[in-house]
C-alpha cells in the first residue's frame, strides 16, 4: 500500500476573514493534488490561555492544548501560515507552540514537533508580505526539532491579491502557493 503523507495545515491568526487563513488553503489544495491527506486547523477553535508554568503545574495542561498536540502528532507534516505583528510572529501561533511543546508524562522531549517536516508562508498588506515574521518562525521551528524547507513564500498586498473565492489574481502566484503544498507532500512521500 502507498504512503500517504499526513499534513496539517493552519494560520497564525484567529481573524475570521485572515488573509494568511486563505493563502494556507491554497497550499492544503496544493498538498492535496499531489496525494497528502490534510487536515485544516483553524487556531481560533483551540483556544488557549497564555503559557503560565504555574498554571500547568497546577492544573496540566489544558484540554485544547492536549488536543493541539495529538493533532500534531498524528501528522509528519506541517504547511503554516503566519501573519506578521511587529516584524515576528504572532502571539496566538508563538503560544499554541509553547502550549504544545509541553511535555505529557511518558513523552518524548518535543514530540509534537521532533522529526515533523513544516513549509512556511505569509501574507501581508504591506509591501513585505509578512517576510521579517518568517526568518522568527523559521528560528522557533528549527530549534524544536522542525525541519523547515527553504521554499517559502510571502504575499505582499494580499487585500489586492486574493479573488473574492479565496484564490489569488496571479496565476503563478497561486501556482507558486500550490506548489508549496505540493512539494511538502513529495518530501514527505521521499523521506517516509
Amino acid at each position: 500500500m502507498a504512503y500517504t503523507p499526513k499534513i496539517l495545515a493552519f494560520a497564525g491568526s484567529t481573524r475570521k476573514d485572515s488573509y494568511n487563513k486563505q493563502v494556507v488553503k491554497i497550499a492544503a489544495a496544493g498538498a492535496e493534488a499531489a496525494g497528502a491527506e490534510v487536515t485544516y486547523l483553524d487556531l481560533r477553535d483551540l483556544p488557549l490561555p497564555l503559557y503560565d508554568q504555574d498554571l500547568e503545574d497546577q492544573e496540566g495542561l489544558p484540554a485544547n492544548a492536549l488536543a493541539l498536540k495529538d493533532l500534531l502528532i498524528s501528522h509528519q507534516g506541517l504547511l503554516i501560515a503566519s501573519p506578521e505583528y511587529n516584524s515576528s510572529v504572532t502571539a496566538v501561533l508563538k503560544n499554541a507552540i509553547d502550549w504544545a511543546s509541553r511535555p505529557s508524562p511518558n513523552e518524548p522531549p518535543l514530540a509534537a514537533f521532533a522529526g515533523k517536516v513544516a513549509t512556511i508562508m505569509s501574507a501581508s498588506p504591506g509591501n513585505l508580505g509578512g517576510l521579517r515574521g518568517l526568518v522568527h518562525l523559521r528560528a522557533i521551528l528549527g530549534n524544536i526539532k522542525v525541519l523547515v524547507l527553504p521554499e517559502q513564500i510571502a504575499v505582499p498586498k494580499v487585500y489586492e491579491a486574493l479573488n473574492a473565492d479565496g484564490t489569488l489574481k496571479d496565476p503563478k502566484q497561486q501556482e507558486a502557493v500550490e506548489k508549496l503544498g505540493e512539494n511538502l507532500a513529495k518530501i514527505l512521500v521521499k523521506l517516509n
